[in-house]
């Protein structure tokens, strides 16, 4: 069977020493191509996006430019390179300018790395439909995306105005801690597949794809993807009702359309990562597998885009149901739920893979994997959970209960309103109306107050 798959994997991939040998024209034609395929990905899934949440309103989205408004994002795109170019007066000029250019480079660079199709003849010349590719792949692509952060700091650094720097200090401190999330569970797919390339990886789900073998890990990428984009409902750094606009408050014209530009390439390499990680890539699924014209030659470039639009199409949903975080609460998301978790599944998966494959007493193995499942359910039991509502105190140390000004006992919070809340009649509801006879006011400021506003409502 290996041996099978290993023929299998030398007919339909290169080795990685055979990238950078290949004809000059031959590479700059794949550049190219990668280069126009990200901008009409771009184009398609911002008109996408607007189309798909419109539907999901009920309303109608672009439908005037092109057929059926898909040209809307080529017009918008025109209309932001004539547009006026305004530098703030207290900006950093070299840096202000400086900043587009390193989001949306890093953004271009990630995909050169990405698989797209098997091994195929052109003109002559054995190719992979993929640039290029390294022995650390998906580490260049880690790279790619973490400079691409100081693009967004410099922006809102040398933008000369507050809610720029807010936003960018956001986006660093949100890069930092989703990144670590996201590099832990990679690990475990270097760990199944025995290698860091891209082709590789690709490769090693020839009979199963990872997202059956590592369901945890998919799960940690896909949230730790949306907050590394910076997407709904993680969009944190330019929150409109906080910060504006957040880092690119400042910019116009060109400048602006690059950092939009570098978002949707960036959503487009990580969801072309997240396909070749966990959905096998460019292979096909099972049934169409069978079929030799399904899976060789140029078709199966299209089953690499269905995988990927799917997952766009998943950034879309999000940002169309699911209502943007609080700041706090997203970072305490990130470090207390997903690091821990990513931690813990990977000395599960280096335990069940080491022993799958020095083990082979099958009932050995279960019994291993059933001490080690206790005694995570056993530590998971003794961790303490979250404050009930009567282990709650208020403000001043009393118990509490329901209706009440509540405040966790363990940790210094804000007090919330109680649920029965009465608001108390203002004064001015309290004097008598205009043209009453002192007798009707002395009565009604004898009466009740409620009563007063009542009859004063009435």
């Amino acid at each position: 069977m290996t041996a099978l798959l290993l023929a299998q994997d030398s007919d339909t991939q290169l080795p990685l020493t055979s990238f950078g040998n290949e004809p000059l024209w031959l590479t700059i034609a794949k550049a190219l191509f990668v280069f126009v395929l990200l901008l009409l990905m771009t184009l398609f899934t911002i008109v996408a996006e607007r189309k798909v949440v419109a539907r999901m309103q009920q309303r109608s989205g672009p439908n005037r430019t092109g057929p059926g408004g898909w040209g809307q994002s080529l017009a918008d795109g025109l209309k932001l390179a004539f547009k006026e170019d305004i530098i703030p007066k207290l900006a950093d000029k070299p840096v202000y300018l400086l900043a587009p250019v390193l989001a949306a480079v890093p953004a271009l660079l990630a995909f050169s790395v990405i698989p797209f199709g098997p091994k195929v003849s052109i003109a002559g010349n054995e190719t992979a439909l993929q640039l290029t590719d390294l022995p650390i792949g998906v580490l260049w692509v880690l790279a790619c995306a973490s400079l691409g952060v100081y693009g967004i700091v410099l922006a809102g650094w040398s933008s000369g105005s507050t809610y720029p720097l807010l936003g960018s200090l956001r986006s660093a401190a949100q890069v930092i801690s989703y990144e670590i999330a996201l590099a832990l569970a990679l690990i475990a797919v270097f760990l199944y597949a025995g290698s860091l390339s891209t082709s590789e990886i690709v490769a090693a789900q020839e009979s199963r794809w990872f997202i059956l073998t590592l369901p945890v890990s998919f799960v940690i990428y896909v949230i730790a993807m949306t907050g590394e984009t910076n997407r709904a409902p993680f969009d944190l750094p330019e929150a409109e009702s906080e910060l504006v606009g957040g880092f690119h408050t400042e910019y116009s014209s060109l400048k602006f359309a690059m950092f939009f530009l570098a978002e949707y390439i960036n959503m487009v390499t990580v969801s072309a990562l997240a396909t070749t990680l966990f959905l096998g890539g460019w292979q096909p699924l099972w049934p169409f597998s069978q079929v030799a014209f399904l899976s060789e030659g140029f078709f199966p470039i299209v089953w690499f885009l269905l995988k990927t639009m799917s997952f766009l199409f998943f950034f879309v949903w999000l940002r169309g149901v699911v209502p943007r975080m609080r700041y706090d609460t997203f970072m305490k998301f990130g470090w207390k739920v997903l690091i821990p978790v990513g931690l813990v599944w990977i000395l599960l998966v280096a335990g069940i893979r080491q022993a799958t494959t020095e083990v082979e007493d099958r009932g050995t193995l279960l019994i291993g994997v059933g001490v080690v499942f206790a005694v995570v359910l056993a530590v998971l039991w003794l961790v303490p959970g979250p404050k009930t509502e009567g282990e709650l105190t208020s403000a001043d140390g009393s118990r509490t209960g329901p209706g009440t000004d509540l405040t966790p006992r363990s940790e210094g919070g804000f007090p919330a309103p109680p649920v029965d809340l009465v608001v108390p009649p203002t004064p001015r509801s309290l004097r008598p109306a205009r043209g009453l006879t002192t007798a009707g006011a002395g009565s009604t400021a004898g009466a009740d107050p409620a009563s007063a506003t009542t009859d004063r409502e009435a």
